[in-house]
């Protein structure tokens, strides 16, 4: 029997779904309330194909929002736009497994999310404030394209072995963390790779935590 003591979640296009920007994403969805969607769609089409260049990008999207009040953004984005069924999934696994999220997006959503589904914890950029208002300066804490290696701090920080750790994710910048972890799932994946390395597909939020308790079962 395989056992699963934490289930981590990527944020964007996975546990929050906004329409209308690329990869459904907090960045995005930040930039369109802020009035700065454009700007940060150009910044997008520049840095995407620069892997190691993700710092500056994050530099440089945090850097639109100066001086814009925090509240005019929050009013927009918040309540968050749930995938169908996550927090009646996530409500079944509360009790049994840490929970947590890791994801690149902004601490700004990743953080009310952590709160508003009573997680544990919660991992992403952190984008500064002010007085009620965005200063334009960030710390990129999740590089896009190096999640596993923060994976691995989440593990030994919470004194976890990879092979206990479940993570749930969408697109091509998860690839890494699911080649490391015990469980991987691949929820509505917008990769081919990824649905091709993950233990279990899925389009169903709801099916999560039967997955899981399958994986636990036949191992």
């Amino acid at each position: 029997m395989g056992r699963i003591s934490a289930v981590i979640f990527d944020l964007d296009g996975t546990l929050v779904r906004y329409r209308g920007v690329e990869f459904e994403s907090s960045w995005g969805a930040i930039a369109a309330a802020a009035g700065v969607k454009a700007q940060s769609q150009r910044l997008l089409d520049e840095y995407l194909p620069r892997r190691d260049a993700y710092p500056e990008w994050v530099k440089r999207d945090a850097e639109l929002l100066t001086g814009i009040s925090v509240q005019s953004v929050t009013e927009r984005i918040f309540p968050p736009p749930y995938a169908a069924g996550a927090p009646e999934a996530i409500a079944r696994l509360r009790g049994r497994y840490q929970l947590g999220i890791l994801s690149s997006g902004v601490d700004l959503v990743a953080e009310h999310v952590r709160d508003d589904l009573d997680l544990e914890f919660a991992v992403s950029n952190h984008v500064f404030i002010e007085g009620g208002r965005f200063t334009g300066k960030s710390q990129t804490i999740v590089d896009l394209w190096a999640k596993d290696a923060v994976m691995r701090q989440i593990a030994e920080k919470r004194g976890l072995a990879l092979a206990e750790i479940c993570y749930i994710g969408d697109h091509m910048n998860d690839v890494p963390v699911m080649r490391i972890v015990g469980l991987s799932i691949a929820f509505n994946p917008k990769d081919k790779e990824l649905e091709q390395i993950a233990d279990y597909v899925t389009h169903d939020f709801a099916e999560i935590p039967e997955l899981i308790e399958r994986f636990e079962d036949k191992r």
